[in-house]
């Protein structure tokens, strides 16, 4: 979800004089032991057939993000360790830490249709100088099925997913089509995976304008979220002239189990 970008560009306008901007790549890999010591706590549900366990799981993956006005830049893993933490309503939340200037969480709840996003949260930190400037974002999806229980290669079906930037007023929408593309294996680890791969393609509208593009691979039996490919790219109008976030990557679970 690539709205931090917008309140990135507007704290610049602000109270940042340009002409003095230094970017400073600060962004770095975050480890397991440091997503185990931020949950806090032992995992105590080991799940079941509607939605994984609890814990801390290994990902690897690689990634760029970067924003044209100012012109910043960092990287993302290769080490990028997903928590999964249980919902009191059934639901779960898989927060995964791309680095430690940037992650995302999605909150999953299965249904009697198939698995819905019901939103989440992202925050990202930029580097200017001695200068951090962060802002998290928050996005509802009222509409928003990732792997419908009953499927066919090729089917597609909307989804629409609405965000809030706290620096900044009014709503950003990203909608558009998600296709099932089919069921699939994948190997992870030592172990050969049953996963659903579906393909989401969205257009940014409201306060931003863009397209996020990206493939997802979930486990068939929990819905544990196994691998991601993304493209997106958002431009902004600013104060200081149009702004366009771009980020690319892809990470992939290396390891089923959650460490114990």
């Amino acid at each position: 979800w690539p709205l931090v970008a917008l309140g990135v560009v507007v704290l610049l306008a602000l109270g940042v004089a340009v002409v003095f901007l230094v970017s400073q790549d600060r962004a770095r890999p975050v480890s397991v032991d440091e997503a185990r010591d931020r949950l806090g706590t032992e995992a105590t549900d080991e799940g079941g057939a509607d939605r994984p366990a609890e814990g801390v799981y290994r990902y690897e993956g690689t990634g760029s993000e970067s924003l044209s006005v100012p012109p910043l830049g960092q990287d993302q893993g290769p080490t990028m360790p997903a928590t999964v933490e249980h919902l009191d309503d059934g639901c779960w939340s898989f927060r995964l830490d791309y680095s430690t200037n940037h992650w995302q969480t999605w909150d999953y709840c299965p249904k009697a249709d198939g698995l819905h996003e019901r939103g989440g949260s992202t925050w990202q930190r930029w580097m200017v100088g001695a200068t951090a400037l962060t802002n998290p974002i928050s996005f509802d999806c009222p509409r928003s099925i990732v792997v419908p229980a009953e499927r066919e290669e090729g089917q597609r079906w909307t989804a629409r997913c609405e965000g809030i930037n706290e620096l900044v007023d009014g709503t950003s929408i990203s909608e558009g089509t998600n296709e099932f593309v089919g069921d699939e294996t994948l190997t992870v680890g030592s172990e050969r995976v049953p996963v659903v791969h579906f393909r989401s393609e969205r257009t940014m509208s409201g306060s931003q304008q863009g397209t996020d593009r990206a493939d997802w691979w979930f486990a068939a039996d929990t819905g544990l979220l196994v691998r991601n490919k993304r493209t997106i790219e958002v431009r902004t109008d600013t104060p200081v002239g149009t702004s366009t976030y771009r980020e690319d990557g892809e990470f992939r679970l290396v390891e089923l189990e959650p460490v114990a």
